[in-house]
């Protein structure tokens, strides 16, 4: 592969990240889940402003029906089961229809900690990178497992946007760090190893928030990660309307949210068939 032009490719990703967060005034949001990987979804929140997109393998699951599946939590125990194939195709799908200067990174089968072993070859991340990917979404939790990934993403033009994860979180989604001085000390080596951007998991061990606010645990964390790296940030994890001002005042430069937008999108539209179907 020609080192030059996956570099150059790599390079205009990022710039359509820092031009995102540049753009919402040093904050944005990435939207994933339904609007990840539904073109049309995908065209209506672009429209209304969004420059980040997400589709991924345990939410395709979900969008597909896999085996069932009607909830996040069940769809992350069979999401390796959705092939490289079928998550080229949304992002294709996707690509589509949203502007060029709309960032879409993708999740695939082989990229998160899975229950089952998922092999990942040059051919996958071909794959990907030309379905119109400009990056990969990881939960690696493995240092080993991380760093091929980076290199095999890098060497196809795909940037990576990896995360930190909580030692007792319900799902591994991504390197554990359970204090915020192991927050900062696992980033620096993130960003050391060539991650692209890097995110905090912050919705899998807390539940509950008050009225408006985030505990000041998952504050302490966010600060930790801004502080400790150059590269842009994430946090994912339990953002929706009610606590999304309070993760604004972290500095973190990107809010990852699906299940909020996923939650409402479906509550609309049961509220426009029922005229139809009262009488």
């Amino acid at each position: 592969m020609f080192k030059g032009d996956m570099n150059k490719k790599r390079a205009a990703a990022i710039l359509k990240v820092k031009d995102a967060i540049a753009l919402h005034g040093g904050q944005t949001i990435l939207s994933t889940g339904i609007t990840g990987d539904d073109a049309r979804l995908a065209k209506a929140v672009c429209d209304a402003g969004v420059k980040l997109l997400e589709p991924n393998h345990p939410a395709l699951a979900l969008a597909r029906g896999h085996r069932g599946v009607t909830n996040m939590h069940a769809a992350e125990q069979i999401r390796h089961e959705i092939s490289n194939s079928q998550m080229a195709e949304a992002c294709k799908g996707v690509r589509n229809v949203v502007a060029d200067d709309v960032f879409i990174t993708v999740g695939i089968s082989g990229g998160f900690t899975e229950t089952l072993p998922v092999p990942l070859s040059d051919e996958h991340i071909l794959e990907i990178a030309r379905s119109g990917a400009d990056g990969l979404h990881t939960h690696k939790s493995d240092w080993d497992d991380l760093k091929a990934l980076v290199e095999l993403a890098h060497k196809y033009g795909l940037t990576v946007d990896a995360y930190i994860g909580h030692p007792d979180d319900l799902h591994t989604f991504g390197l554990p760090a359970r204090t915020p001085e192991e927050v900062a000390q696992v980033a620096k080596r993130m960003q050391d190893i060539g991650v692209d951007m890097i995110g905090l998991m912050t919705g899998m061990s807390y539940e509950g928030v008050a009225a408006g606010d985030i505990p000041q645990i998952i504050k302490d964390r966010l600060h930790a990660l801004v502080n400790a790296v150059e590269v842009p940030t994430l946090a994912e994890g339990g953002i929706n309307l009610r606590n999304a001002q309070a993760f604004r005042d972290t500095g973190v430069n990107i809010l990852v949210v699906g299940t909020a937008i996923d939650n409402m999108v479906q509550a609309a539209a049961k509220d426009a068939v029922l005229p139809f179907i009262q009488h």
